[in-house]
């Protein structure tokens, strides 16, 4: 593993007495606010306790900080960074690119290379569209469903995020008496929710009976409930799902941002054995690089060939192809798979045992890849009502313990793995766990 050779007595030393400090990050995003909006481009990084940091480079499973601290990482950049921080190939690949040109305004050959990879590695994939971030990739399937049916209405589900657009960003985390949907943003267009219907999800019965009113355009959900909690769908749901939507002439739209190329090579649908209309990708499509894509049948596909507008000055960059193409073809090795599914799975159990010796009421669920710890849960949350009673403040004080002894875990509660996270670093983790659970 990249960089493992590296860790010094020092830094093992640092993990267990949990000394590291963060002054200097500190003092950095401070300073940084002089110019950058909360010192940050994303309010995802906002309030991290103690500190959003501020990092200096990666390697393999490592981030190493502006305070000279080696971390353990377990937000991979939020997700997308499956192969690690530094992996060969895609490096390999990307500068070779480089030298051949950044951005043509046009086509190139890597760009369809990596359209036929995903096409064949995704089962709904009978067309795809290159995007730059996800956000943008759902928007696509907005237009492309509603031109399909000439319909108005989109059902989302609670707690579900599909980006932070005014049209979608609605009831990502609605209080436990929201009546309707729940803008997400301060200066949202509260008329962009007329034509939003927020249900529960993994509730098949109310689906189908606003499915029934026949105005639906389409269905988006996550598959598997990933941006909140790492939730399974229950048996016979998306089964059902896709069935009512085929019955109403609904378009089904998995947002698979999180779990495309994560959960299996082929997403979660390939996983789970059930196809969507239409699905967006982003994150570990290209390991780190801007790309989003949005794929599907053909005929709602070709639409964008019709009438429908899709554009995008960065959508199919030809740097960032290759390193979607790099990323690909590794990802189609079921040797790499295969170790992250042992690796997870041993990560996820000995997390969940640690809870259990020190006797704190804790779920760890989801999939060996992408996994969700939730402190005070009594059984595995179903939805979005039930994951809302973890306890979040100890959860918080979970995860800042935690970066003290070397390790960074995202405060929501995932937990995103890595090929680089090899047993060494699985048994780091496991006894930085076990030392800030009994912090707590």
């Amino acid at each position: 593993m990249a960089g493992s050779s590296d860790v010094t007595a020092a830094d093992r030393r640092n993990w267990r007495d949990g000394t590291l400090s963060f002054d200097e990050s500190r003092r950095r995003i401070a300073e940084a606010s002089q110019w950058l909006a909360g010192g940050v481009s994303s309010n995802f990084r906002l309030g991290i306790s103690p500190t959003p940091l501020v990092l200096d480079h990666g390697d393999g499973a490592y981030l190493f900080d502006a305070d000279g601290n080696r971390l353990i990482d377990y937000y991979l950049g939020m997700g997308p960074m499956i192969l690690g921080h530094t992996p060969q190939d895609v490096r390999t690949a990307v500068e070779a690119q480089l030298a051949k040109g950044i951005l043509f305004g046009g086509q190139s050959a890597i760009e369809a290379e990596a359209a036929r990879l995903v096409c064949e590695m995704v089962p709904c994939a009978e067309r795809i569209r290159f995007n730059s971030s996800g956000s943008e990739a759902v928007q696509t399937a907005l237009r492309l469903a509603r031109a399909a049916t000439g319909r108005r209405v989109v059902v989302k589900f609670e707690g579900h995020y599909h980006g932070w657009f005014d049209n979608i960003l609605w009831s990502t985390t609605p209080p436990a008496d929201a009546t309707g949907p729940v803008p997400g943003s301060r200066g949202q267009i509260l008329d962009n929710g007329i034509d939003i219907a927020v249900l529960p999800w993994n509730d098949l019965a109310v689906l189908r009976e606003r499915l029934a009113q026949g105005d639906v355009a389409m269905v988006i959900m996550e598959a598997a409930m990933c941006n909140q909690g790492a939730i399974h769908p229950l048996p016979g749901y998306l089964e059902g799902v896709r069935e009512a939507c085929t019955k109403t002439g609904t378009i089904l739209v998995f947002d698979e941002v999180i779990t495309g190329f994560r959960v299996s090579p082929g997403g979660i649908q390939k996983r789970l054995g059930v196809t969507p209309d239409l699905a967006t990708f982003a994150k570990a499509i290209a390991n780190g690089f801007p790309v989003a894509a949005i794929a599907g049948r053909a005929d709602l596909m070709e639409l964008m060939a019709n009438g429908v507008m899709h554009g995008g000055t960065y959508n199919g960059q030809a740097v960032a192809m290759a390193a979607t193409v790099a990323t690909l073809r590794r990802l189609q090795d079921p040797a790499t798979f295969a170790a992250l599914e042992t690796r997870g799975t041993r990560l996820m159990q000995g997390i969940q045992a640690a809870f259990d010796r020190a006797g704190i009421v804790a779920t760890v669920t989801g999939f060996p890849e992408i996994f969700h710890v939730a402190i005070g849960l009594t059984e595995p949350a179903r939805n979005w009502a039930e994951l809302r009673r973890m306890d979040r403040p100890r959860y918080i004080a979970f995860t800042t313990a935690l970066l003290r002894h070397g390790v960074r875990a995202l405060e929501r509660g995932a937990w995103f793995l890595s090929t680089e996270h090899d047993d060494a670093v699985i048994d780091a983790t496991l006894d930085a766990v076990g030392r800030a659970v009994q912090e707590i």
